[in-house]
């Protein structure tokens, strides 16, 4: 293949992109698979993220541990060498102020997504392409393809958003109101800083001459600082839904190309929701929804889902006739405890035939009828929560779909924060644990600031309350309110003798010696004097609180 480093992709404001261009020899057309980022286009998978690396070469034939093949693979990005022989170009570009790509480094912001706009119509312009560009990648390059899908470039023909959120504040930077800081404090200095244009570059090496090298010269730290957001800091200064944070995230209505959202059940807390959403509101017609487990970056290079992104991009983007039209739009993971997940086949998202089933909370149980007497249970908001606990179940019972949490609250102080965890329990006592994008994870998880309490009734449905989140409603101590809280999507068929528990704390769920990487800990945005009194639930008597599980009957 003809390799083309550092190419010039000049923005309308002056400001000159750097790609790495890969295509067939001879004179093409080809159609064009672009990713857009801020990891660094010269940075090899194996260097950057080295025990990840590992990880793939046992499960992704032909990859060497030493790096010493898949020369030109990159983080969360297509390789090269597995989609130009099939007679694509791929064009990989540092997005503005990272790698080789001077300016203001931004992270999701609009000047970032108007420059893949005008690099997307570049590519479809050069005379090596076919004038259609589709666009792959996982992460924070499936969340780019969301926004600038909807800024509706000319030769945009298709994308693929691998595990990539949708909504700024919902997904990414506040779980119901309440700021993820965690990942995003950790994320910063690793993945973005490192990276930045002018910096002193995570070192690596050149797969032709071997020669490792650490990137230009680096800026001083005054200059670097000066080109850059500070974007941690940012989503903290930012509480609420605000315009800030909606010029960042994208009116799905307008995206009219199609769209294959692959999405993880083992994603909660960064992209899961995204993906599903995603899907639901994308405007086009042509649209397809694939969730798959396992963790946040293996499924992507794995051979049966570059397949199914070749099939998709192929017929899109040239108009192969390999029967993409005909496939199932929703083609789903099904989650078994102790055995690996099966494949199924579906139309539509949720379910058309989910049966929306109520658990009702009692005294520490979860059960199909609600309670008739009125109880109170009370918690320490930053201790370890209380749990409901099903009965063991008689038959095996699948529930596959978004799910939604009623809950009679009071607490001590003037707010409270919910945080709701679903999980499964073996015959044994065992819980049941399933490979997470980052980390084990349980079966579900949802999360509610109390203050954020109000509903935006023209976009809830009885299964995803939506909250606009643009005020704040102060509790009054000791009186009790209604909350809803979305739970994010699951996929699980539980079999006879397990039991399903909801634990619901005032701080995050962390596994015993397994800490958590996405973390709702900010001392400003989780004052104690506020959010760590004594809270209380209500159930029964009028004041029922519930789960709305999608139970899923056999066909």
């Amino acid at each position: 293949m003809i390799v083309e480093r550092d190419v010039a992709i000049p923005m309308a404001d002056g400001v000159v992109l750097r790609a790495n261009v890969f295509r067939p020899e001879g004179p093409g057309p080809f159609p064009v698979i672009m990713s857009m980022g801020i990891y660094g286009k010269d940075i090899h998978f194996a260097d950057g993220y080295t025990p990840q690396w590992e990880v793939l070469t046992k499960l992704y034939p032909g990859l060497a541990t030493d790096g010493s093949s898949g020369r030109w693979l990159r983080w969360e990005v297509p390789d090269p060498e597995r989609f130009v022989p099939d007679g694509f170009a791929l064009v990989n570009v540092d997005s503005r102020g990272s790698g080789k790509s001077p300016g203001y480094l931004d992270p999701f912001s609009p000047r970032e997504t108007q420059d893949y706009a005008e690099a997307i119509d570049w590519a479809g312009t050069q005379p090596w392409s076919n004038g259609k560009v589709g666009l792959l990648g996982v992460s924070y390059l499936a969340i780019k393809q969301w926004q600038v899908a909807a800024l509706r470039p000319k030769h945009l023909a298709a994308i693929v958003p691998w595990e990539g959120a949708t909504d700024l504040y919902r997904d990414w930077s506040h779980h119901g109101g309440i700021l993820s800081n965690s990942f995003t404090e950790a994320w910063w200095p690793r993945q973005a800083l490192v990276n930045q244009h002018g910096s002193a570059e995570t070192p690596h090496r050149d797969r032709e001459t071997g020669e490792r090298t650490t990137g230009p010269a680096a800026f001083s730290a005054d200059i670097l600082k000066g080109s850059r957001s500070e974007h941690p800091q940012q989503i903290a200064e930012h509480p609420l839904d605000d315009g800030w944070m909606r010029e960042r995230t994208p009116d799905l209505s307008r995206i009219a190309v199609p769209v294959l959202s692959a999405g993880n059940w083992g994603g909660p807390g960064l992209h899961l929701r995204g993906n599903t959403l995603g899907f639901e509101r994308a405007g086009t017609p042509d649209k397809w929804l694939s969730m798959h487990d396992g963790t946040h970056y293996e499924s992507f290079y794995l051979p049966d889902y570059v397949v199914m992104q070749k099939r998709f991009l192929g017929h899109f983007l040239r108009g192969d006739a390999n029967g993409w039209e005909s496939e199932p739009r929703v083609q789903l993971s099904i989650r078994h405890p102790g055995r690996p997940s099966t494949r199924r086949m579906e139309q539509e998202w949720p379910l058309a035939r989910t049966r929306w089933t109520k658990l009702y909370l009692g005294r520490g149980t979860l059960g199909w009828t609600a309670p008739g007497d009125d109880a109170v249970l009370d918690y320490d908001a930053f201790g370890e929560g209380v749990d409901f606990t099903t009965a063991p179940f008689d038959s095996a019972m699948e529930f596959t779909g978004p799910l939604a949490l009623r809950l009679w609250v009071a607490s001590s102080t003037t707010d409270m924060d919910v945080f709701a965890t679903l999980r499964c329990f073996a015959p044994d006592g065992q819980e049941v644990l399933f490979t997470g994008a980052h980390e084990p994870v349980p079966v579900a998880r949802g999360w509610l600031r109390a203050s954020h309490r109000a509903l935006d009734e023209a976009r809830s449905t009885p299964w995803r309350p939506w909250h606009p989140h643009d005020r704040v409603d102060p509790l009054e101590p000791g009186s009790f309110v209604p909350l809803d809280l979305e739970i994010w999507p699951t996929c699980l068929i539980v079999p006879p003798g397990h039991r399903l528990v909801l634990t619901i704390a005032g701080r995050d769920f962390e596994y015993p010696g397994k800490p958590g990487r996405i973390l709702h800990n900010h001392s400003r945005d989780r004052d104690a004097t506020i959010f760590g009194g004594r809270n209380s639930i209500a159930m029964g008597g009028g004041r029922e609180s519930f789960l709305l599980m999608p139970l899923i009957p056999e066909r």
